[in-house]
């Protein structure tokens, strides 16, 4: 058994993968041979991910909120705490809050043979995220 303290601060996301306000705190981060990472990572509202995709696929558990997600040629969905998404291996997606809430969310990726964990392409434009459906139920 091994206990880490907690030493590392939050970190604000970078601009290059992020739209908006967005928190990330690291969960797991296992040595070799493990190659799994997790991070709770806290979207302000509005706030997204770039358009990315991951070699060995992505979960993402929602925890808190309300956010969005969608894969490259499919609808824009809401998620809500509970819900577990999983991105298929290198499947060009994104994800992030609603307008109007917040949505945190436990991130779990698996690096490849290379240490790769994810690769990031462009930001979402804004048309993309207004075509989301109304989140209020």
């Amino acid at each position: 058994m091994q206990i880490t303290r907690s030493s590392t601060a939050t970190a604000k996301g970078p601009a290059d993968w992020f739209t908006g306000d967005v928190y990330i705190d690291a969960v797991a981060a296992a040595p070799p041979p493990s190659r799994v990472t997790a991070n709770l990572v806290h979207f302000m509202p509005g706030a997204r991910t770039h358009w990315h995709r991951h070699p060995l696929s992505q979960t993402v558990f929602v925890t808190e909120g309300v956010g969005l997600c969608q894969r490259r040629g499919g609808p824009v969905e809401v998620i809500r705490p509970g819900d577990r998404v999983l991105f298929e291996a290198d499947e060009e997606h994104w994800h992030g809050a609603a307008p109007d809430r917040l949505m945190v969310h436990l991130a779990i990726n698996e690096a490849d043979e290379h240490h790769a964990v994810v690769h990031w392409l462009e930001p979402v434009t804004d048309s993309e995220y207004a075509a989301a459906p109304p989140t209020s139920m």
